[in-house]
């Protein structure tokens, strides 16, 4: 059976209660605000006279969540165009002692495109101790590529004072990927 969502909590609990699994966790958005559902259930058996006796104790617990709007859920990436640009940001990151991200892509790799808008709501996460820019290696001078050390695509590198740190190389599936930059972000804020 599956589980009605809806702005009246009884209706909700009144859903929770027939089911009977021992975890579930249900979640809508509807209208700017999002509800959840979650239902554990512990069950304790005995037996009196071969007969079966089950007591279940449910424990429902209905919350309400609504985005937090002070906060972006993405941030565009911006564009690095040249080499001046790039040493631009990095002069600007140095002076704020904050690392930049730095995403070297191409418009035909469907990797790189698919990666873009979950490397943008990362970006929203970290908006205030990183900047996100990106890269199209096409269209910019080779110069610029490399000095980036280019050779796959996408590429995403971490630049601190001036001078590149880190990178993932992101062949892979994008959740693997997105968790990879998240692991070399951490180290470096």
């Amino acid at each position: 059976m599956a589980a009605t969502l809806s702005a009246n909590s009884s209706v909700l609990y009144r859903e929770a209660c027939h089911q009977r699994e021992q975890q579930q966790l249900w979640s809508a958005s509807a209208s700017g605000n999002c509800l959840l559902l979650q239902k554990s259930a512990s069950g304790l058996s005995s037996r009196k006279h071969n007969k079966k006796k089950i007591n279940l104790r449910r424990d429902v617990r209905v919350e309400a969540l609504w985005p937090d709007l002070s906060r972006p859920t993405s941030v565009d990436m911006e564009a690095i165009n040249d080499g001046d640009e790039l040493d631009q940001i990095l002069a600007r990151a140095q002076e704020l002692s904050q690392p930049v991200l730095i995403d070297w892509m191409a418009s035909w790799c469907r990797k790189c495109i698919y990666l873009k808008p979950k490397l943008e709501k990362l970006a929203a996460e970290y908006d205030t101790k990183i900047r996100f820019y990106y890269v199209d290696v096409n269209k910019v001078p080779q110069g610029l590529v490399k000095r980036g050390n280019i050779s796959k695509m996408p590429t995403i590198q971490i630049w601190k004072d001036g001078e590149m740190k880190s990178e993932v190389i992101g062949g892979h599936k994008a959740w693997l990927v997105i968790e990879e930059v998240r692991e070399m972000i951490k180290k470096f804020i």
